[in-house]
């Protein structure tokens, strides 16, 4: 892809695919049966029949990850750039009452609760963040994003934003503005914006060496846009990456990082 364009195009469209390649897989936390499902297989992407243990869904379908970058595609789309109000009316009619991510079981699940008898559920699930969305939008209040969600729904959905907004000096603010409509976290925040640097470099470049050090010798400025308070922790998350890079990636998961 030799043009800024088509790599963001290309940006866009692979991260709609690598999301529903996974969703078959999606949240399956016991490693050991995680291996017995793909034994078999020489490539586990697209798996079916669906081994999710919380939700089932057709594979080829976005999980709640892919379909909220679906959200910010479509609004900046439609609105020719990111329109605040525009993107809450879309998340809401996406993933509010009489959707497919309308569940009581979905509903009544609390973070960490672990996999219940009941489920996996048959439809959609919908995250954290999403049910905080919805229920401060129906309470009428102007900050819908949740305080206490730091997952990564936020680093999941950038593409569409750097894709459209790469290069420019605005980047960084559009990006963030758009993360606190569902996630008002400085750690979901921070964590989106560091996603944000490293994906708009390859847009901007494409294939280059020092992509993560020349990200995190950015985010050490005094003068950086859209500084955080979490920046160098997240310099310092970055850093743990490149000095475990080498290493097998089930061992470095499951003994450098958290296994989720």
């Amino acid at each position: 892809m030799a043009t800024v364009a088509e790599r963001a195009v290309g940006a866009i469209v692979g991260a709609a695919v690598a999301d529903a390649a996974a969703q078959p897989l999606h949240w399956i936390y016991n490693l050991k049966k995680l291996d017995s499902i793909i034994a078999s297989e020489e490539a586990p992407e697209f798996h079916q029949p669906s081994a999710n243990p919380y939700y089932r869904i057709d594979t080829g379908r976005n999980s709640c990850y892919g379909d909220q970058a679906y959200v910010v595609l479509e609004s900046l789309a439609e609105c020719q750039g990111l329109d605040i109000a525009d993107l809450k009316q879309r998340t809401y009619r996406m993933f509010g009452p009489g959707t497919d991510y309308d569940n009581t079981r979905n509903s009544e699940y609390k973070p960490h609760g672990g996999v219940k008898k009941s489920y996996p559920i048959n439809g959609s699930w919908r995250h954290f963040s999403i049910k905080d969305f919805l229920k401060k939008t129906e309470a009428g209040k102007d900050d819908t994003g949740s305080k206490e969600d730091d997952q990564v729904d936020g680093a999941t959905k950038v593409a569409p934003l750097v894709a459209l907004y790469a290069g420019q000096p605005c980047m960084l603010e559009k990006v963030e503005d758009a993360l606190r409509v569902t996630q008002n976290s400085d750690t979901a925040v921070a964590a989106g914006l560091t996603t944000a640097r490293i994906l708009e470099q390859y847009i901007l470049y494409g294939k280059k060496d020092r992509v993560i050090e020349t990200v995190m010798e950015e985010m050490r400025k005094p003068n950086r846009k859209n500084p955080t308070d979490l920046d160098q922790a997240m310099v310092s998350f970055l850093q743990k990456v490149l000095d475990n890079r080498g290493g097998q990636h089930r061992k470095v998961v499951t003994t450098v990082f958290s296994n989720n």
